[in-house]
C-alpha cells in the first residue's frame, strides 16, 4: 500500500513516531510517498528527521501553542485567538495539502495528531483511508484516568482531538501499557512507536542526569537549581532554534540542540531522566530502565495527563518545577518496570501493522 504521513511538528515525539512507522511499513513492503509536517514559526524541524524519514518532506504553518513571555507556560486564550486570526493562512495550507494528495494518490493517510489533517478530511473529503495515531487518543478510553481539576482544558482537548481525527476510520491509541480495545468507538490500544536505534542501546550509569525541555524558558529553573548543587552533572536537550549546538553553562551543566543519536546515547548512559512529560521520550526512558522526573509544561493539560499516566504505570514521579533533588532522592526507591514495558513495546510492529493492513 501507498502511505502519506501528516505529522504535528510540536516537540519531537510525533516525528520520531513517524520515523519508526516509516521503517515498519517499508520492512513490510509498503511505500511512504510523502511526509507533510505542520509547524510553528518559533520551531525548526530537526535535521535528523529529514535524514531518517526516507521520504520527501514538506512543511507548512499549522495551529500551535502560544507561550508566555518567558517561553514556559501555555497561554490558552492567546493560543485560541492567535489561531483564529491565522485561519485564512491555514485554509490556504489545506488547499496545498489537497494538491499533494491529488498528486500522490495514497491509499492511506496516517495522521500523527495534526489538526489540519482532520480539517482537510472535513472540507475536502478525499477518497482515502484516514488512520489517526497518537497517545492523545488514549484520552478517549473510558478507563483513562485524568488529573484532578482542568475541567475546561479537558473539554477543549477532547474537542481538539475530535477535530483532528475527523472522518478517521480508526484511532490507534499509543499506550504505556496494554488496555482493552473499544471497537464501538473505533479505538484500538497499541504499544508505543519506538525508533529501532533504541533497541541496540547498551545501558550504564555514568552519574549524570539527562533532561528534555519542550519550552526553553525552563532552562532558568535548571540553572538556578544547579547553583545549589554544582557538583551534579546534568545534560539537557531543548528545542531553541537560535541556540548553539552545545551551550556549556559550566563544567557540569550544558544544553544541547535536538540530536537523535546524541540524545539516545545520553539516555543510555544517564542515571535518571527529567522531562516536560512528552509521551515519546518517557517511553524511551522507561524502555531503558531510567527513573523519571516529570514536570508538565505549565497549563499544558495533555502533558499533565501524560505525567499521571506514566506515574500510574510506575515510570517515576511528578513535580511542579525542575527540582532535580526530588529525582535524586527518588532513584534508590525506583522499581525498574523495563522488562514488562519492553515485552509490551516489542509487540508494536505486529499490532500496528495488523490494524493498518486490515
Amino acid at each position: 500500500m501507498k502511505f502519506l504521513f501528516i505529522v504535528q511538528g510540536e516537540g519531537r515525539g510525533h516525528m520520531t513516531q513517524a520515523i519508526a512507522l516509516s521503517d515498519m511499513l517499508r520492512s513490510s513492503g509498503h511505500e511512504v510517498c510523502r511526509v507533510l509536517v505542520g509547524k510553528s514559526a518559533r520551531r525548526e524541524i530537526p535535521e535528523f528527521f529529514y535524514k531518517k524519514i526516507n521520504a520527501p518532506v514538506e512543511t507548512y504553518e499549522s495551529p500551535n501553542f502560544v507561550t508566555d513571555a518567558g517561553n514556559k507556560k501555555i497561554r490558552l486564550w492567546s493560543t485560541i485567538s492567535y489561531n483564529i486570526l491565522s485561519a485564512r493562512k491555514y485554509f490556504k495550507n489545506l488547499a496545498h495539502i489537497n494538491k499533494i494528495v491529488k498528486e500522490e494518490k495514497p491509499d492511506v493517510i496516517i495522521n500523527f495528531y495534526e489538526l489540519l489533517c482532520g480539517l482537510f478530511f472535513l472540507f475536502y473529503n478525499p477518497r482515502v483511508r484516514h488512520i489517526a495515531i497518537g497517545h492523545q487518543f488514549l484520552l478517549l478510553h473510558p478507563a483513562f484516568r485524568f488529573p484532578n481539576g482542568w475541567w475546561m482544558d479537558k473539554k477543549m482537548l477532547r474537542f481538539n482531538t475530535f477535530i483532528t481525527s475527523l472522518r478517521a476510520e480508526k484511532y490507534l491509541a499509543l499506550s504505556f501499557r496494554n488496555m482493552q480495545n473499544v471497537p464501538q468507538k473505533k479505538l484500538y490500544v497499541v504499544p508505543p512507536l519506538l525508533r529501532r536505534e533504541l533497541f541496540d542501546i547498551q545501558t550504564k550509569n555514568e552519574g549524570f542526569i539527562l533532561g528534555y525541555l519542550l519550552n526553553s524558558g525552563y532552562a532558568d529553573e535548571i540553572i538556578n537549581w544547579h547553583a545549589t548543587c554544582p557538583q551534579q552533572k546534568a545534560r539537557f536537550f531543548w528545542d531553541k532554534k537560535d541556540a548553539p549546538e552545545d551551550l556549556r553553562i559550566n563544567d557540569n551543566l550544558s544544553f544541547h540542540r535536538l540530536d537523535d543519536q546524541k540524545f539516545l546515547q545520553y539516555m543510555g548512559n544517564c542515571k535518571g531522566y527529567a522531562s516536560t512529560a512528552g509521551f515519546e521520550s518517557l517511553c524511551e526512558a522507561i524502555y531503558l530502565g531510567k527513573p523519571i522526573l516529570m514536570v508538565p509544561t505549565g497549563n499544558h493539560f495533555e502533558q499533565a495527563c501524560n505525567a499521571l499516566d506514566a506515574e500510574i504505570t510506575g515510570a517515576g514521579i511528578q513535580s511542579d518545577w525542575f527540582n532535580l533533588n526530588a529525582l535524586i532522592d527518588y532513584m534508590p526507591k525506583h522499581r525498574d518496570i523495563s522488562p514488562v514495558f519492553r515485552d509490551w513495546a516489542n509487540k508494536s510492529a505486529k499490532m500496528i501493522l495488523h490494524q493498518l493492513e486490515n
